[in-house]
């Protein structure tokens, strides 16, 4: 019983890590590309607290269901963020996410 409360409690602090390092990530910088991988190394920290919380409550199928749709919920997520930087890119000739106030339509 000792070394599942280990397990979940350095899960528990990884993910927390992960989404600081994550929201580090994002606030730190002007760069696209960076904040993007910010925010998935955040959404994988969700990611692994949603298998977690599975593994603790011994509903593993439930918790497959909420990952799979975390998942999704990346590929839209980065689609979207690769049509603003493509059309960032294109017009300015930079990622600089403060030429986003310039876009217009």
């Amino acid at each position: 019983m000792d070394q599942n409360m280990n397990f979940q409690t350095v899960m528990l602090i990884v993910g927390f890590l992960m989404i600081i390092a994550g929201c580090y990530c994002m606030i730190r910088t002007y760069h696209i590309l960076k904040i993007f991988i910010g925010v998935e190394i955040a959404m994988k920290a969700v990611t692994m607290f949603l298998v977690l919380a599975g593994y603790v409550n011994g509903r593993a199928g439930l918790s497959q269901a909420y990952v799979i749709t975390a998942i999704v919920l990346e590929v839209v997520v980065a689609v979207v963020f690769a049509g603003v930087t493509i059309h960032l890119y294109k017009k300015y000739g930079n990622m600089d996410i403060r030429n986003l106030t310039q876009l217009k339509g």
